[in-house]
């Protein structure tokens, strides 16, 4: 019965014109190439940072912040984001945020000093806030027919694993051969293209009601979710007693509860709780910020491995990452078959089950290790588990939507991603690295202690997808007896 209704979730699809858009599939392309420019930004500048750590002169502390200054307030601010794309229109938000998009890229090739940089990569961040949630927000409304909407999705779902498997070997390749300003100066001309050509395909689309924009609950959950994060990412660093650690983490878990009990009282809210009551789109959302975790613990400490472990180059290292873009694509075009043929709950829990396997496969990390024996089967299992949980939990968290709140939904879709990879990255590379610490002051040797954080990394983040797939399977269940 349970997956009935899954299946029966998969071909849900709501039509409020009932007519297609004859541009959509055009439209779509463009759409594709600003998100895929978006995931890459996710994960290209983790092969430059020993280059951009030279020249820019940061300390070990604040390299940190090239990488977190983008994640925090794209994770932060993506619901507000998707609330300003249902009230001022869904295409004017995506063009907006892109051409911050765009300016934003080129102050951060052009930065001489540490704040330049980093400021140019918090207002990327702010950036692809707007532009993600618009983004899949205008796909859900231009495609209505149920069928062309799973298709639709599932390039929309591979894009992600292109995305950041392309970010990974695009940096190797550009700081090898170019230089790492070009990780931010490649950026705007995509995004210029990109502009020219949605201004004149993409139609506009918002809903006919009026409503207002829920500024406290913006700020609330905007400030709840970057503070979470921010005092997670501080725990790599730091003892739970520091105030760096416990005084961000604490205020901003109030702030998120204070969200909570504001919205149950707001009479427009930023996201009605009654939104959340859908066990498919809960599910959903869950699935994906467990993948987004682990996606986040596997494309930080692989590199580091690569490079400081077995002493790869940036462009080599790049290259180590190619088979997982393919395999993910791949596997993201069958998986709409596999959901139609077995359901969303089963294709999530298979998904997450290969996704821990894969990561337990690196639990045998040494220093002396092989990336054809070691390494390489794990980036051909992780992005196969990982194609179907996307592509399962995207249908899931966009199922029952309507024209009125499919910028909310795409904003929690996203959330969900972001803040997941944001906080499941800082709590489990936050123990990787006590681990570390902890084998280096027992005189083992660094390769040994870097290599031994990284192997109980793997070992915890492939725990909590393994848990995830049970928690899939008891919702699967729950819903069968209701």
């Amino acid at each position: 019965m349970h997956t009935q209704r899954s299946r029966a979730a998969f071909h849900q699809a709501p039509s409020p014109h009932g007519v297609s858009d004859p541009r959509r599939w055009r439209s779509l392309a463009v759409i594709a190439v600003a998100q895929l420019m978006l995931l890459l930004d996710m994960t290209v500048v983790n092969v430059a940072l020993t280059p951009i750590q030279r020249d820019l002169h940061f300390t070990a502390a604040g390299l940190a912040w090239v990488v977190d200054g983008y994640a925090l307030p794209f994770g932060g601010l993506l619901l507000l984001g998707g609330r300003l794309a249902d009230l001022a229109g869904r295409k004017r938000t995506f063009l907006i945020g892109l051409t911050l998009f765009a300016l934003s890229s080129a102050v951060g090739g052009f930065a001489g000093t540490p704040a330049m940089l980093i400021s140019a990569r918090i207002i990327q961040g702010i950036a692809g806030a707007l532009m993600a949630p618009a983004a899949l927000a205008l796909i859900t409304i231009l495609f209505t027919e149920r069928g062309e909407r799973a298709m639709a999705l599932s390039v929309w779902s591979g894009l992600r694993g292109v995305g950041v498997t392309l970010g990974v070997v695009l940096s190797g390749g550009l700081v090898a051969l170019l230089s790492w300003r070009w990780v931010f100066f490649i950026n705007v001309p995509i995004a210029v293209a990109v502009l020219i050509l949605a201004s004149g395909l993409i139609p506009e689309s918002r809903p006919g009601e009026h409503r207002r924009l829920d500024a406290l609950g913006a700020l609330l959950i905007t400030g709840g979710l970057s503070l979470s994060a921010l005092g997670l990412l501080e725990k790599a660093g730091h003892a739970w007693s520091e105030t760096w650690t416990w005084l961000p983490l604490s205020v901003g878990v109030l702030l998120t509860l204070t969200f909570i009990q504001v919205e149950a009282r707001a009479e427009q809210p930023l996201v009605p709780l009654a939104f959340f009551r859908s066990p498919e789109r809960a599910i959903g959302n869950l699935a994906l910020a467990v993948f987004s975790a682990a996606l986040g613990v596997l494309f930080f400490s692989m590199p580091l491995y690569l490079q400081q472990v077995l002493r790869y180059s940036p462009l080599l290292t790049g290259l180590a990452f190619l088979p997982v873009g393919p395999t993910f694509a791949l596997m993201a075009a069958w998986s709409p078959g596999l959901v139609r043929r077995f359901g969303l709950h089963a294709a999530m829990a298979t998904g997450l089950t290969i996704v821990a396997f894969a990561l337990l496969l690196l639990s045998g990390l040494h220093p002396s290790g092989s990336y054809a024996r070691t390494v390489l089967p794990s980036l051909l299992f992780f992005p196969l588990g990982g194609a179907m949980v996307v592509v399962a939990g995207t249908i899931a968290s966009v199922s029952g939507t309507s024209e009125q709140n499919a910028g909310l939904a795409s904003g929690v879709n996203n959330v969900a991603q972001q803040m997941g990879m944001a906080l499941g990255l800082a709590a489990l590379v936050s123990v990787g690295v006590s681990r570390s610490q902890t084998l280096a002051g027992q005189g083992v040797s660094a390769a040994q202690a870097m290599t031994g954080g990284f192997a109980l990394g793997f070992i915890l983040t492939a725990m909590v997808a393994a848990a995830m797939a049970l928690l899939v399977l008891g919702a699967a269940r729950f819903s069968a007896c209701r």
